[in-house]
């Protein structure tokens, strides 16, 4: 017998079995939600995880405003980004994001937990999230899930 029995395969763009779920982010902490969050869109949940594609769901994220920071993160936690001219670094507090605008904590969070490559800007498209419980991707059949079996 010189043949083998069983063969490894590896999803692809093609092959990936793409679901979509929603996730109630009320009551939640923020960092838990967006791991569990970012292990969907990655897809390392599935049994065919393939490191180098698309092979995770996309995620709908409802009541975003309804998220918990637990201590004192919601004054002390920084938000830096740079204009890009000399002295131009500013900074926000996660509490100033979240008066601007409550999904943006979320998707920040979840981006710092995707790869940092060309594959991690194309995964974060597969990210939707909205503040309260409407949403406007029902013609996509979403199911419901509970983050807290992934985490």
């Amino acid at each position: 017998m010189d043949t083998l029995s069983y063969k490894t395969t590896s999803a692809n763009k093609e092959t990936a079995q793409k679901e979509w779920v929603v996730v109630d982010a009320s009551d939640l902490s923020l960092g838990r939600l967006a791991s569990g969050v970012a292990k969907l869109i990655r897809g390392k949940h599935k049994t065919n995880f393939t490191p180098h594609a698309d092979c995770g769901d996309n995620v709908i994220v409802i009541n975003a405003e309804k998220i918990q920071l637990t201590g004192g993160k919601w004054d002390d936690k920084l938000y830096i980004r740079h204009t890009g001219y000399p002295g131009g670094q500013r900074s926000l507090t996660a509490r100033e994001v979240f008066a601007k605008d409550p999904a943006r904590l979320i998707e920040k969070s979840v981006k710092g937990m995707l790869p940092k490559n060309k594959l991690g800007s194309k995964l974060l498209t597969n990210l939707h999230v909205f503040v309260g419980s409407e949403h406007n991707h029902e013609a996509q059949q979403p199911k419901q899930i509970d983050i807290n079996e992934y985490l």
